[in-house]
């Protein structure tokens, strides 16, 4: 627009810019010498030294600095030039001082210096000007010097802080103060000159400087021209208008200080218009714009310049544009935010593609793109926009393999498909639901990095909410999470750009860039005319005319015309009219298409569409094109357009938005436009006007552009000063406030009203509240006070929180200005409903609507309060009622709800509609509709109404699918043709029926032979899952259900796609009509595929009387017809008994400890008297024998109670052990700890560690006193009870935590208890058996099968903690684990700010990667606060010493903070040092796995459980903890020497809170979990020999404690009723199938008889070595003779022992890439199963390969704990079957395991830090070493080689010579330690026996080890045939003699996590037959060890050949064979009976 310029803006930015400060600086000086005798310089000179700091960050180029420097100087000569007496001084130094500035290069120097010059010339300008004539200086000086430097007066009085004149009311003020004064000086000048020159006196008496008249005139002029600049009525805000931007080009902005701009509402046209105006229209053109001249410093960017990324993204590109390459700098180079304005089409994409990269170049390392560490969102305000972005962006960046998906309302992406996307376009609505959902969930929100907001300008219309509450969010983020995420807003030009810079935090002196129309890429020229006839019809007519003309003119010039018209149906009624128009005036030819050699290939192509009037128009040069034709139709006109083949388009708004199509010429015909939501016809926005006139000008052909638009002439006006942008644009935010506070309460980042305020802070409404208070109903009076608007904020939030509160969408409470979320609120921000909808959905909504009335609530809904009903549109409004609606539609066509109830149903029924604003209104009710019941079924399911649910979510299977319920469900499938359908309905066949009939049934019954297979096919892949249901009453008002669900259909990735089928599943009581439980379930396409049943378990509240029946009803969430219902039945339900009460606590004075009797056991307590419940059992412990069951709340003194049992065994039974029995290895070592110290160093009695890491050998074990294990350790051990003393010397059994009974380890208890007491029964020794528990429900049934009478059962009640305990349950929503986990982080936050303050904090979490994410959130939290360090309780420089020395590195940033983290992932040492720091309080929060709850006690205040599911690999689904954990973790809360009270608040999800509420305050019952393992254990009795009948099987049930439940709780265990008989066969059964297992298991065989038992090899190794019964099974079957190390690996791992082992979330992708790295291939279609995870894992270990994730190494070292026992067991099953081949292999892959290294591998590779690289070392080692006599020589190949060279030359001295180049000290002595520990074992053989000759003894003959000579028959012994004889093997270690010290039997293995043994398998094997003859174990060689091998000799005679295998188990390399060549000799009888006759006398010597 050519308005007019000021001096100085047109001048190169930079050079304006910097001349400025530099020109003001010397200027201010002496502008303001007036004030220097008052304070007024120094507040001017503070101030504006800030500002200058300001500029100099911009780092501008030090020259240039230099230049304006020199400038400022060259002015200030000028200036001073007048005072010739004063100059010389001040010059010299100001030379000095500028020599000095420009000889410094330094820039920050000259920063420094900056000032010094200033504050030099200060001084000496004070001086001078103290002498000068202030006025002179003041007003005539002072203007020509900011002439000089291009300054406008405005600008220096705002920078030097002169307040600008005042203006007042509506007077117009001639001359102010200053003036008159000027005018009266200028008189007196006058005067006095007249005087001069009659005196011929040059200076005036009073020694003032002479004035120049003709200067004062200019000066006079110069004022006046200046107020005509300024506004009269100004007001402050209006003061930013003149800083000056660098980037800032708006020759507006200047315009706005003409004298015409008055108030700032007048309008302003450019020069050189053109009007025409007549009595038809009135016409105005704008010329078209000139472009901007190219500024100084402006560099075009090439593509060639840029680096590797832009020049592979830009390829085909040779430069950027001009705009392009002025903000290049910044989005290239830069993280700056930013805000471009800029006209339509000067490639603003371009712009943000230079961000995106700049993005991607930050994630590049090693030149790979770390794809997962970043997200760029681009926010499009259109769907066709999105699409269209997202095909551009994909194009350009597919080079770098980045990923770009479009996210909007058509497009839906999976979980999975996000993540792996790196650009998500999206819509403002789809980001803002997006966000709304998932704070927090790290897939997404948290990796934003880059944020582009496309057509910012957006913001006043209506959905400029959205965007305001979207950028909020993302900068609270920034603020809150310190992570840096960039803004760029692209935005056409608007006027108060600076506001909405402030909005998006851009710094307007870098990242703000405005460029006005001067910058488009192709001028425009516009028109714009007003019709001016009023009556419709003429005025529609004369837009026709005008329109026609201005067309024909642009064709008759050769260019293209498009024409915007604004509906579908109004395109071809234009095209039609024009091309009417065009033949009746005899013009059609102007407008025919060329006919080229592409003409008849298009009008071919024209001629296939299924358009009618395309085809119609384009013979004639005419096409029309909106977004209601076909795709491929508006393709090919979009094609033919940008041929030339089609001269007119006549198309809608939509082509401008959505499609790069631009023309010569375009014209808008009307303003007019249908808006659906507001339901009229309203004026088309300036927004696409622009947009429109964007597409005018092809910037390749054309030299401008041309714009019409044709309107109404009323309206002509308003276009105009659109055009010409005046109005600054508004924020719409109020509208919809509660809104949007309801959706940030919902996320949880506002929680009260403090909150709120500081959020509303980041809105753009705050930004223009304060710019322009007026407009939002702020008086300036309140303004003044408030400037920070804090109490306008506060009001506006609490009167939205009163509307959302009293709509129950949150709970406000005013008091404390706390809100909380409700389930209405959370539904209706997912849902994006509007608060006045829930409004009326309260008022109308009830449990027993009908779908009519359902449909009626919902067309009341705001958003279609718009909704109008037209007159044109009654009729065929009637005939849609009529024809399509099947439900009764209230309102009736005369209502707008009436209205939108009609076009529901027409939509549904998929009616035609005809007129077009019924098109638009349809579409509008249809999608929102679909939302709004969605929404409405969520509000029925939380507020428990079966049978609305059930109604409401087939109806939104209805509207989503168009098909009304009752319709068949095949109609779903668009396969099948209507016709077969409709037949299909007539003959009413249900597909239950379609299922049982066959294809060519069904194809005869429809007429059509061929169909009945496609309908078959459709049938089966309908969705059909079936039900089964077992319950299981825990008590008489609980009952668990285990709901299997089995899939029925066929997978068809076509119609299911390829994730999964969601289904609902809820389970509703008919009677009562409530549904007690509901979930949301994944059927996923595997589970399909396989038919994999699914289980749920959930529990369900049942009451008395007993009602008859509820139902479990699934639904399909995507599919109509497809559900099912289960029927529970409680007919035969048997309910539990009732509880017996718990024990009272007695009011006992507290007992001292002196009453134990013994100084030694007083001196280990610290305390002086006992706790309350200690006194109450003293008695009962401490002074008889009877069994002791203790149920009491944690931490409630039980270790006491067992340390009291404990001492009485010392007291009485003295030579007796005492075993205490712990569930975890964690509990067991902290009870080690505190023993080691108080009952081993204080009493002197012995204590013994006994786990699976710890195994301490059988003498410790003996000596021991009191022996600390686990259960499955001691039902190893005390299975052999008969061979091992020291189990038959327990006195007493200490089992704590006996209520994990319940749990899945809880039958391994049961089976102690039982064989305890069989034991005592066998030796008559009686077991004191004590058990520990938590308060019990059920304690009488423990007590009765523990043996105890009344006086030994204390039960006391969960209420009588030591210190009491508040507890707090919240509920959360979300199907989703994750995200429902990441909304419970911000009320942890506030639990903690609320409860616990300043005290120690415990929180629970249920994984590793949870304790991650929780404290990442937690100190996002902290961040926001004063002190964000508040809970680090040390010095800073303390708590850096100590993270120095921690490992991991999420731990190193969260102890900064004061947060530990502590799971099973850590290093040992970093667990011990968070546990110190927890414990002596030096960090307040302890975030930890559900672990930790039992293994250290560490109490805390304050203890926060978050979530209370965890995952199980096993099922791959959350399942709940056990109630007993939550509990143990609630009991951490309350530390009982500092609290008087605990906290614990408990985080569930919102369906499992009832549960929790009644089970965490009355205790749970326990009940037996023994039958799913009973056969294992059976087994381990009959190998044991305990059991062996079927009766003693019977009976050995009859011990356990599930016997006793069973007779107490029939149902859960599926007994039927308790008679005798029924009990019977129901063990019978049990018995008998478990027996079957075994014996297919090859475990067990039963005698002839079918009674007796004997177990079998397997079985006994099952039970020796702990393993489950198919795990053997899987050997037997799967061990061959000759198996490989690649066999043997797939069946260790497959062992059911690793089935346990957790597979979580997206761990299967993990496995998938893991196995690409490694060498054994495995079942691709098995990445999710335990046992592929296993294998890999070993893999892993073995190739040393990194692992993707901490907790794969946790995993490794579960994996390896198991593996050596499996093993043994393989390597016994292999010997028993005596296959040498595999039981040698076997023992190669326990070397592989312990030493992390495959055989193959050179074994040089297990010394520590040896790697492939460094083995050439080994192989020159004696090139090196020249010098030595002995050991081996040449290269070194194995460590044996490497032991015998060190032993021959040099030892270590030698090894560290060879490796020093290669290694550092410290890792070579690592490796010698290693090398020099090795085992060198020395070997002699010799046979014993007896042989012929030999008299009447036993002969021993020795064997030579080396054999160099086969045929010498010395080498040859002579055995005789069939006799056994005894090979004795004498190992004796040869020591290195290098290291000092004892040995240590452990061997070095760095990589097994557990201490290993040393030890040795020998093996005897016939090679040739590849037969195993003998085996054996060998432990520890200390220093010699003799080993026997009975073998027999072969039955025929002649030579053969033994070779004998010396093999380690703990090392790689290290093996030696041997041959043994025997020479069979005929058998003598005289030798085989010594042989006999010597083992009987043995066996009696024995016995």
């Amino acid at each position: 627009m050519g308005a007019t310029h000021l001096n100085g803006l047109d001048s190169d930015s930079r050079d304006f810019d910097f001349g400025v400060w530099v020109g003001q600086q010397f200027t201010f000086r002496q502008g303001t010498v007036n004030h220097i005798f008052n304070q007024s310089i120094e507040r001017n000179f503070n101030g504006f030294r800030d500002k200058l700091y300001a500029y100099k960050s911009n780092q501008l180029e030090i020259d240039y600095l230099k230049e304006c420097l020199q400038a400022g100087l060259e002015m200030l000569k000028l200036m001073i030039a007048d005072y010739e007496t004063k100059a010389d001084v001040l010059l010299k130094e100001l030379n000095a001082l500028n020599e000095k500035m420009i000889s410094d290069t330094n820039f920050s120097s000259v920063k420094i210096n900056y000032d010094k010059v200033f504050d030099e010339v200060d001084q000496h300008c004070v001086k001078i000007l103290n002498h000068v004539c202030k006025v002179y200086l003041r007003d005539i000086v002072f203007n020509d010097g900011l002439d000089q430097c291009g300054i406008k007066k405005e600008q220096f009085k705002k920078m030097s802080g002169e307040n600008p004149m005042p203006a007042f009311g509506c007077q117009v003020t001639i001359q102010s103060e200053q003036e008159k004064q000027l005018v009266k000086q200028f008189r007196k000048e006058e005067k006095r000159i007249a005087r001069r020159e009659k005196r011929d006196d040059d200076v005036s008496g009073d020694g003032l400087p002479c004035f120049d008249p003709k200067e004062m005139r200019m000066q006079r002029e110069y004022a006046l021209m200046n107020a005509r600049k300024e506004p009269v009525l100004t007001r402050e805000r209006m003061n930013y208008d003149l800083i000056y931007y660098p980037h800032v080009y708006d020759s507006h902005a200047e315009a706005r200080k003409t004298s015409a701009f008055i108030g700032g509402t007048k309008m302003l046209l450019p020069e050189g218009i053109e009007r025409e105006n007549n009595k038809i229209f009135e016409e105005v053109r704008i010329p078209v714009t000139e472009p901007m001249s190219l500024g100084i410093e402006e560099k075009p960017v090439f593509i060639k310049d840029l680096d590797e990324i832009g020049q592979l993204v830009f390829k085909g590109m040779k430069r950027l544009n001009r705009i392009q390459s002025i903000v290049f700098e910044t989005a290239y180079n830069t993280n700056e935010n930013m805000l471009i304005c800029a006209p339509t089409g000067a490639g603003k994409t371009n712009i943000a593609m230079l961000t995106v990269l700049h993005e991607i170049r930050q994630h590049i390392q090693q030149g790979v793109i770390k794809k997962d560490e970043f997200k760029i969102v681009y926010v499009a305000p259109m769907k066709a926009l999105a699409a269209e972005m997202t095909n551009y962006f994909s194009k350009r960046l597919e080079v770098l393999g980045v990923s770009v998906k479009e996210l909007t309302g058509d497009m839906q992406l999976s979980k999975g498909e996000i993540l792996r996307t790196q650009m998500l376009v999206t819509t403002p609505e789809k980001w803002d639901v997006v966000t709304r959902k998932s704070v927090g969930d790290i897939a997404l929100s948290q990796l934003v990095r880059l944020l582009i907001l496309d057509e910012v300008h957006l913001l006043h219309e209506d959905r400029g909410p959205v965007l305001e509450s979207i950028v909020a969010r993302t900068l609270r983020q920034v603020e809150s999470t310190q992570s840096m995420i960039r803004i760029l807003g692209l935005s056409a030009t608007l006027p108060n750009y600076l506001d909405v810079a402030t909005f998006l935090h851009v710094n307007p002196y870098i990242g703000l860039f405005y460029f006005d129309g001067r910058f488009r890429p192709v001028p425009l020229g516009q028109t714009f005319v007003g019709i001016k006839a009023t009556n419709k019809v003429q005025q529609l007519h004369d837009m026709e005319e005008q329109c026609y003309e201005k067309v024909l003119e642009q064709i008759r010039a050769g260019h293209q015309v498009m024409v915007f018209v604004h509906a579908r149906n109004s395109t071809v009624r234009t095209a039609m009219a024009l091309r009417e128009l065009s033949k009746n005036r005899g013009e059609s030819v102007y407008f025919e298409p060329n006919q080229g050699p592409d003409f008849g290939y298009a009008e071919k192509q024209v001629q296939k569409s299924r358009n009618k009037q395309l085809r119609e128009l384009f013979p004639d040069g005419f096409g029309i094109h909106h977004a209601g034709m076909l795709r491929p139709d508006r393709s090919l006109v979009e094609q033919l357009f940008s041929q030339g083949l089609v001269k007119v388009l006549v198309c809608t708004a939509t082509l401008a938005w959505g499609v790069n199509l631009p023309a010569h010429a375009v014209i808008i015909k009307g303003t007019q436009i249908y808006d659906a939501k507001r339901g009229s016809f309203v004026d088309l926005g300036i927004l696409d006007v622009m947009q429109i006139f964007g597409r005018a000008g092809r910037p390749q052909f054309d030299k401008f552009g041309e714009g019409t638009i044709i309107t109404s002439h009323d309206k002509l006006s308003y276009y105009l000063s659109l055009l010409t942008q005046q109005n600054p644009i508004e924020s719409q935010f109020l509208e919809s406030l509660a809104d949007n506070l309801n959706a940030e309460i919902a996320l949880g980042t506002v929680t009260n009203v403090e909150e709120a305020v500081k959020w509303l802070s980041y809105t753009y409404l705050y930004v223009r509240m304060r710019a322009n208070p007026l407009v939002y109903g702020i008086s300036h009076k309140i303004y003044q006070m408030d400037p920070a608007l804090e109490k306008h904020r506060q009001e506006l939030v609490i009167e939205a929180g009163r509307k959302l509160d009293k709509a129950k969408m949150i709970r406000f409470e005013e008091r404390t200005g706390y809100f909380s979320a409700t389930d209405l609120g959370r539904t209706s921000s997912h849902y994006y409903i509007k608060y006045n909808t829930i409004e009326t959905f309260n008022e109308l909504f009830d449990a027993h609507k009908t779908e009519g009335e359902i449909f009626a609530i919902v067309s009341k809904a705001e958003e279609f309060e718009q909704i109008k009903v037209r007159e044109e549109e009654m009729e065929e409004m009637e005939h849609l009622l009529d024809s399509y609606c099947e439900l009764p539609a209230a309102g009736g066509v005369e209502n707008g709800y009436g209205k939108v109830n009609i076009l529901l149903q027409t939509f549904i029924s998929r009616g035609e509609v005809d007129s077009f604003s019924l098109i638009s209104d349809s579409a509008y009710v249809a999608q929102n509709a679909a939302r709004i019941v969605r929404g409405l079924f969520e509000i029925a399911l939380r507020k428990r109404w079966p049978a609305m649910t059930y109604r409401l979510l087939n109806l939104c299977k209805i509207i989503d699918k168009r098909l009304w319920g009752w319709a068949n469900p095949l109609r779903q499938f668009s396969v099948l043709p209507g016709t077969v359908l409709s037949r299909l309905e007539e003959k009413k066949l249900t597909i239950d029926k379609l299922k049982d009939m066959r294809k060519d049934e069904i194809g005869h019954i429809l007429h059509h032979v061929n169909i009945g297979l496609k309908v078959k096919q459709c049938v089966h892949q309908l969705p059909s899952i079936a039900l089964e249901a077992a319950i299981q009453p825990i008590t008489r008002t609980v009952l668990r259900v285990r709901l299997s669900i089995s899939p029925d259909f066929k997978w068809n990735d076509q119609v299911h796609g390829t994730m999964g089928e969601p289904w609902w599943i809820w389970v509703e009581d008919p009677t009562n009509d409530h549904i007690y439980h509901s979930e949301y379930f994944l059927l996923q396409k595997k589970q399909v595929i396989i038919k994999e049943p699914q289980m749920l378990v959930f529990t369900i509240p049942i009451f008395e009387p007993l009602p008859s029946q509820y139902y479990i009803r699934a639904v399909s969430d995507r599919w109509l017809g497809a559900e099912a219902v289960c029927i529970i039945n409680f007919q035969h339900l048997i309910l539990p008994e009732r509880h017996p009460p718990h024990t009272e606590l007695l009011d006992l004075q507290p007992l001292p400890i002196t009453a134990l009797g013994n100084r030694e056991y007083e001196a280990i307590y610290k305390f002086t008297h006992f706790n309350p419940i200690q006194t109450q059992i003293f008695h009962t412990i401490y002074h008889t024998d009877c069994n002791v069951l203790l149920g009491a709340p944690t931490g409630s003194g039980k270790t006491v109670a067992a340390e009291m049992a404990i001492f009485r065994i010392f007291n009485k039974y003295p030579s007796a052990k005492a075993v205490y029995i712990a569930p975890l290895k964690a509990l067991v070592r902290e009870r080690m700890e505190d023993w080691k110290v108080r009952i081993e160093n204080k009493l002197g009695k012995k204590v013994v560690e006994l786990t699976g890491d710890v195994t301490p050998d059988v003498r410790a074990i003996a000596q021991a006193d009191l022996i600390v294990t686990t259960p499955e350790k001691w039902d190893g051990v005390s299975r052999s009870w008969q061979n091992r003393s020291y189990v038959q010397k327990v006195a007493i059994l200490i089992i704590d935590e006996i209520h994990l009974l319940g749990d899945e380890r809880g039958p391994v208890l049961e089976v102690i208890v039982s064989r305890t007491n069989f034991i005592s029964s066998h030796t008559e020794k009686p077991v004191r058996v004590v058990g520990l528990s938590t308060a019990l429900a059920n304690a009488r049934d423990l007590a009765d099968w523990l043996n105890i009478r009344q006086m030994g059962l204390f039960n006391f009640r969960p209420s009588v903690r030591p210190v009491p305990l508040e507890v707090h349950i919240h509920g959360f929503p979300g199907q989703h684990y994750c995200p429902r986990m990441a909304s419970m982080n911000k009320p942890a936050f506030q639990a903690i700010r609320t409860h616990s303050p300043a005290k120690p904090v415990l929180i629970f979490v249920s994984s590793r990667r949870q304790t991650r994410l929780t404290a990442l959130d937690l100190i996002a939290f902290l961040a926001t606060e004063d002190d964000p360090k508040q809970w680090l309780n040390m010095d800073e420089r303390e708590m850096n010493a100590v993270i120095s020395t921690v490992r991991d590195s999420n731990l190193k940033l969260t102890l900064a903070f004061g947060i530990g983290l502590h799971h099973a992932g850590l290093h040992e040492r970093d667990r011990k040092t968070v546990e110190e720091l927890f414990v002596n309080c030096k960090i307040q929060v302890l975030i930890a796995t559900s672990t930790l709850a039992w293994g250290v006690n560490f109490p805390a205040h304050l203890v926060i459980v978050k979530g209370t599911e965890f995952y199980d690999g096993k099922t791959r689904r959350y399942v709940d903890y056990p109630i007993t954990d939550v509990l143990q973790m609630m009991g951490r809360a309350g530390r009982p020497q500092f609290d008087d009270q605990g906290k614990a608040v408990i985080l569930v999800h919102d369906i499992k809170k009832d549960f929790y509420k009644k089970f965490l305050y009355e205790p749970f019952p326990v009940e037996s979990s023994l039958l799913e393992v009973l056969a294992d254990h059976l087994n381990a009795e009959v190998a044991a020999g305990t059991i062996s009948t079927k009766q003693d099987a019977m009976d050995y049930i009859t011990w356990t404690y599930f016997f006793r439940r069973l007779i107490m709780n029939p149902s859960y265990y599926n007994l039927e009723d308790v008679t005798h008989d029924t009990i019977n066969k129901y063990l019978s059964n049990l018995v008998e199938r478990s027996l079957t297992d075994l014996e297919q298991s090859y475990c067990i065989e039963t005698g002839e008889d079918s009674r007796s038992l004997q177990p079998l090899t397997h079985g006994r190794i099952a039970s020796y070595y702990y393993l489950k019964h198919q795990t053997v099974r899987m050997f037997k079957e799967r061990l061959k003779a000759e198996c490989s190390i690649e066999d043997l690996l797939s069946i260790l791992t497959d062992a059911e022992e690793y089935s346990d082992l957790p597979v979580r979330h997206n761990e299967d992708q993990l496995n998938s890439e893991l196995a690409q790295h490694l060498p054994v291939s495995v079942n691709p279609h098995s990445f999710d199963s335990s046992h592929t995870k296993a294998h890999l894992l070993l893999q892993a270990h073995f190739s040393r390969a990194p692992l993707p994730c901490p907790d794969y190494a946790t995993d490794t070292k579960t994996v390896l704990d198991q593996a050596i026992r499996v093993c043994q067991a393989m390597l016994d099953v292999a010997a028993s079957q005596g296959w040498l081949v595999t039981a040698v292999n076997i023992t190669n892959l326990v070397q592989m395991v312990i030493q992390a290294r495959w055989i193959h591998d050179s074994s040089l590779l297990t010394l520590p830090n040896v790697e492939q690289h460094h083995l050439h070392v080994f192989r020159k080692w004696n090139q090196s070493r020249r010098k030595s006599k002995s050991g081996h020589q040449g290269p070194i190949e194995c460590l044996p080689e490497l032991i015998s060279a060190c032993e021959g030359g040099g030892g270590e001295n030698a090894f560290t010579d060879v490796l020093g180049s290669e290694l550092q000290a410290t890792q070579i002595a690592q490796a010698w330690n290693f090398l020099s520990h090795l085992p060198v074992i020395d070997v002699r053989l010799s046979v014993k026996g007896w042989w012929d000759n030999s008299d009447q003894k036993q002969n021993e003959r020795l064997l030579p080890t080396v054999v160099t000579n086969t045929r010498d028959e010395k080498n040859w012994v002579q055995l005789h045939a069939d006799q056994e004889y005894v090979l004795q093997v004498t190992l004796r270690r040869i020591h290195m003699g290098h290291h000092k010290g004892k040995y240590d039997s452990k061997a070095v293995a760095p990589r097994f996590p557990k201490a290993k043994d040393e030890g040795w398998f020998v093996i005897l094997g016939e090679v040739d037959k590849k037969e195993l003859i003998a085996l054996k174990r060998v432990g520890y060689i200390r220093s010699r060890s003799m080993i026997s091998l009975a073998f027999y000799t072969p039955e025929s005679t002649g030579r053969c050949i033994y070779t004998l295998y010396l093999m380690s188990d703990s090392y790689l390399g290290m093996d030696q064979q041997y041959d043994i060549y025997l020479n069979i000799i005929p058998a003598s009888i005289s030798a085989q009976v010594n042989t006999e006759v010597s083992d009987a006398v043995s066996d009696l010597t024995v016995a």
